[in-house]
């Protein structure tokens, strides 16, 4: 197991406080450091969130001129202070140990921003963001502190339940536990959403099998352990090396692993009344079959990690783009760039858009010569990508560029290229886009 900055509690930093909070009212300023609650130094936003819950605090704070303040505050136990941090880990992050060769941190070119190389593998992110975890490294106190603090569910790389083929698949001797460690969730009742990243010839087929239903055996009873479980397709780049063994998902190997996890599908639910398991949007779109109904992926529980995520945003966009005004009265074009594999999806929605009189949109769906894909996600398009698909088509007088190409936060794509760099090449105004109403909204120039 890995930590940066080796295992040292760095202060909390202060990014935002909320108007009318009791940190507004205490006069804490962006910037202040927080470095104790009640004698006890908080390693992450998690323990924040447990020593706040108390009625009494005593903040040991640092401000911004270094000087250090101690505050006694009385409140009721659900009150918060109304801060948030600038990072949620203040001890660093834990770092994934594995070496699976499908491991797409490890497909990248060298040289790029450091914070591309950061492998996760750190319960706490898997707890509060849905980040996924592989259980392999994690220490006794670690386990311990899941238990104590009931951190659950979490969301978990099984990728194969045989113990020496998921060995093999993390390249780590600690992963034939798996198995063993669902049933200490089973004892400790808590819980897991599965995920298992398909490579073809290797956990594939019979293997697929075996482990979603191992997985579903986990899922029955009054207390499930394993809430669902996702089956993605592995993405594979030019830069990994040429011996690794692993071969690409294409159509054919799709329409199999979807007639097969289909038929499971409706084995599971006839026994719990749920699907469980779930296939990524992307196997449809490689098989060139129509995505589900929106209500099969019931309460969409994986939908961060691709699963009924396009559906449900041709849902948004149908939605938004039901009332669309006839005509607009001053003149506009605009274009849009979304990843090829999803351009299909989206051609009804375009044409819906210029049926608008006055009003032009060009949708271009672009492949990756970037990572050597052809059909890739919109999310995976780099900067260069864009310059060099975008360089000779019809741009109009702005460009939508979708949020999920670039670092959250940060105006900057997976190859370090930074928008202004993009949008100076092109020679085109360029809005970022976030959800389906903002894209109908950007469209149409509206705010």
């Amino acid at each position: 197991m890995t930590r940066i900055h080796n295992n040292e509690i760095k202060p909390a930093v202060i990014e935002s406080i909320e108007a009318g909070s009791i940190g507004a009212e205490i006069g804490f300023e962006i910037g202040d450091k927080l470095i104790r609650i009640n004698g006890i130094q908080p390693r992450d936003i998690i323990d924040y969130r447990f020593l706040i819950a108390e009625e009494k605090l005593n903040l040991e704070i640092i401000d911004k001129s270094g000087r250090k303040h101690h505050i006694d505050i009385e409140k009721d136990n659900d009150d918060g202070l109304g801060i948030s941090f600038s990072e949620a880990l203040f001890d660093g992050l834990m770092q994934c140990n594995n070496q699976c060769p499908f491991c797409f941190i490890d497909q990248q070119p060298s040289g790029k921003r450091k914070s591309l190389y950061l492998k996760d593998d750190d319960f706490r992110l898997s707890f509060l963001y849905g980040s996924y975890l592989t259980l392999t490294n994690l220490s006794e106190k670690d386990w311990l502190r899941i238990e104590q603090q009931r951190l659950t569910p979490l969301f978990v790389s099984v990728h194969a339940t045989d113990p020496s083929l998921r060995a093999k698949l993390l390249n780590n001797s600690n992963a034939i536990n798996l198995l063993k460690q669902l049933n200490w969730f089973s004892e400790k009742k808590l819980q897991i959403h599965a995920q298992i990243v398909v490579c073809p010839t290797h956990n594939d087929g019979k293997a697929l099998d075996r482990t979603l239903k191992d997985l579903f055996s986990f899922a029955e009873g009054d207390c499930p352990v394993v809430l669902s479980a996702a089956v993605v397709p592995v993405g594979l780049t030019k830069f990994r090396p040429n011996n690794d063994g692993l071969i690409p998902v294409d159509s054919n190997c799709a329409k199999r692993v979807i007639d097969q996890v289909e038929k499971l599908q409706k084995i599971f639910q006839n026994s719990i009344g749920s699907r469980f398991a779930w296939l990524s949007d992307e196997w449809y779109l490689i098989a060139k079959r129509s995505l589900p109904i929106l209500s099969s992926y019931e309460d969409l529980p994986q939908k961060e990690n691709g699963v009924g995520s396009i559906r449900s945003f041709l849902k948004d966009m149908n939605q938004v783009t039901r009332n669309l005004p006839k005509k607009i009265n001053k003149k506009r074009t605009c274009s849009w760039v979304v990843g090829k594999l999803v351009e299909n999806e989206l051609i009804k929605t375009s044409n819906r858009l210029n049926e608008i009189e006055n009003f032009t949109i060009y949708l271009h769906g672009l492949s990756s010569p970037y990572w050597g894909q052809e059909q890739v996600v919109t999310g995976l398009l780099t900067g260069k990508d864009l310059l060099e698909g975008l360089q000779d088509k019809e741009l109009g007088e702005e460009l939508l560029l979708p949020s999920v190409m670039l670092r959250q936060g940060e105006k900057i794509f997976l190859d370090d290229m930074t928008l202004q760099e993009l949008c100076s090449s092109l020679n085109v105004s360029i809005r970022i886009v976030h959800d389906a109403e903002d894209i109908v909204n950007g469209a149409l120039g509206m705010a």
